[in-house]
């Protein structure tokens, strides 16, 4: 795998070039580094929670905020690739295969990255922000050129499959964020007991 090449691809993404989203959709072979980038974009966001949560919390919370943060940006890329593709294919008549959800959708989540800056006071929050809103921007572009529809089905579909996908993480976030918070408590009660 290219590093400078997927670097490359990833800032063309950032910055809304719709050459790249064609590239990406036709080309089968970036469905894994696709994949790579969102890995190392929720890494990123994990750092940020780390750091965030070293400075406020302790050790354990950190890491547990740094594992969700990959895990949940992991499944969270999967379920909006689908969700959009069944939004889009169903709904507004668009033509594509989950493949090229996958791997536009994965350049587009680039941005995100900037939530790595989560860690700064009251500014931390605001460029994360800024990076949630500018992925979600490129989000309509990689929709609208993987699906083949016009920008209003494309905002349409990210908006229905967004809030479809927020519920759903939401939920996974809470199950999981319950049982660490359990197995916190449940280790704490071991522990005190010696």
């Amino acid at each position: 795998m290219d590093f400078a090449a997927m670097i490359n691809r990833v800032v063309r993404a950032a910055m809304l070039d719709v050459n790249l989203y064609e590239e990406v959709e036709a080309d089968t072979s970036l469905t894994q580094e696709a994949l790579l980038v969102v890995i190392l974009v929720s890494l990123a966001g994990g750092i940020g929670s780390f750091l965030s949560g070293l400075f406020t919390g302790s050790i354990g919370a950190a890491l547990l905020s740094l594992v969700l943060a990959v895990v949940m940006g992991v499944i969270g890329y999967y379920i909006w690739a689908y969700i959009t593709y069944f939004v889009g294919t169903n709904l507004f008549n668009g033509t594509a295969d989950v493949g090229e959800l996958l791997r536009t959708l994965g350049y587009a989540s680039g941005p995100r990255a900037l939530s790595v800056f989560a860690f700064i006071p009251c500014l931390g929050a605001l460029v994360g922000l800024v990076g949630a809103v500018w992925a979600l921007v490129a989000g309509v572009i990689a929709v609208r050129q993987a699906l083949d529809f016009d920008t209003t089905k494309a905002v349409l579909t990210v908006i229905v499959g967004w809030v479809i996908v927020f519920v759903i993480t939401a939920v996974l976030g809470m199950v999981l964020g319950v049982g660490a918070i359990g197995m916190g408590a449940l280790s704490g009660a071991l522990s005190g007991g010696r």
